[in-house]
């Protein structure tokens, strides 16, 4: 019951933060706001985690990480999101929830790739709706300890996607294991790719800030 009452406490400060400043579109119901929910959650049908370390690259205003943290409190979550207003209401609703397991930094995913304290530190590395998947793949394998894993959110491209990525898994040294479908709602098509990081990736991964989104492998 208190999961499920932290979830709301969670969903209704979202919504009360988002009419002063913009953290989710505006035009996002409440009911939307719920299926974001049930996303996030997805994971949870394929993975109980006991210790581990988990990092969500790009936030964002907590979805999935955030949510994922409510939930689960066996494992830590490190929340990394670059932007100020959404780090800031990372932290507020951390300390809102009292989630003792939850980091929040506020970075960008090329600089903390390359920073030793998190450099193939995690055993999962998680993102939702940040960027494309060989983009987004920089961001994260690079932070995946070796054998760890790495959990994308997608939506019905997800085959093209992994079709576009298959240099960057190379070259990063990943390897799609399994692709995780579901419908979400009536009629949404979503799919979790999960990576599994083989081999340690080269030391020149992540390149600088921007790099990545503007050339990407």
């Amino acid at each position: 019951m208190r999961v499920e009452n932290n979830v709301n406490i969670y969903k209704n400060y979202l919504l009360a933060e988002n009419e002063k400043t913009n953290l989710i579109s505006r035009k996002m119901s409440s009911d939307d706001l719920d299926l974001h929910i049930e996303d996030s959650l997805k994971i949870f049908d394929h993975w109980q985690g006991q210790g581990e370390r988990v990092i969500d690259v790009g936030s964002g205003a907590g979805m999935p990480g955030l949510v994922m943290a409510i939930r689960d409190i066996n494992n830590h979550y490190t929340l990394l999101e670059a932007d100020l207003k959404k780090s800031r209401f990372l932290m507020q609703a951390m300390e809102l929830l009292t989630l003792q397991h939850v980091q929040v930094i506020r970075e960008r995913a090329e600089v903390i790739g390359q920073d030793i304290k998190y450099r193939e530190k995690f055993d999962a590395v998680c993102s939702r709706a940040v960027a494309s998947m060989r983009v987004v793949l920089e961001y994260c394998l690079p932070l995946a300890r070796i054998g760890g894993i790495v959990w994308l959110w997608k939506g019905p491209r997800y085959l093209k996607e992994i079709e576009e990525a298959e240099k960057a898994l190379k070259l990063l040294g990943g390897e799609v294991e399994k692709v995780i479908l579901y419908q979400l709602g009536e009629d949404r098509q979503r799919a979790i790719v999960q990576v599994r990081k083989k081999e340690a990736s080269p030391e020149q991964y992540p390149r600088r800030a921007g790099m990545p989104l503007k050339r990407p492998l």
